[in-house]
């Protein structure tokens, strides 16, 4: 079953291991570490995470590592792009005015 990104990304325990991954391929004990819940639930976020294709498994030896699939990550920033665009001509137009605000007041 594929799953949606934003479905994923929905979660915050989700972000944070992309977070923790991001920075570096980890197993799935290391990334359990950094939670206070069980390592079952790690393991259904990984799941999750690994179906959306998020995340990318590589064995090594007897490790599982779990690395971040950043062409996954670039249609997150894709969709939010559109967004970024209209804030970016609010906040300008929202300095504008506070400029003009600004200069009558003197």
């Amino acid at each position: 079953m594929r799953r949606d990104i934003f479905q994923a990304i929905a979660d915050p325990t989700r972000r944070a291991i992309i977070a923790l991954i991001a920075v570096q391929a980890m197993t799935p004990n290391a990334i359990a570490e950094n939670f206070q819940t069980t390592r079952q639930a790690i393991s259904k976020h990984l799941r999750i995470l690994t179906e959306c294709e998020l995340v990318i498994t590589k064995q090594q030896g007897r490790e599982i590592y779990y690395t971040l699939e950043l062409d996954k990550m670039k249609e997150i920033d894709k969709w939010l792009e559109q967004f970024r665009q209209l804030w970016e001509t609010r906040y300008s137009q929202l300095d504008e005015l506070l400029t003009t605000l600004k200069s009558k007041k003197k």
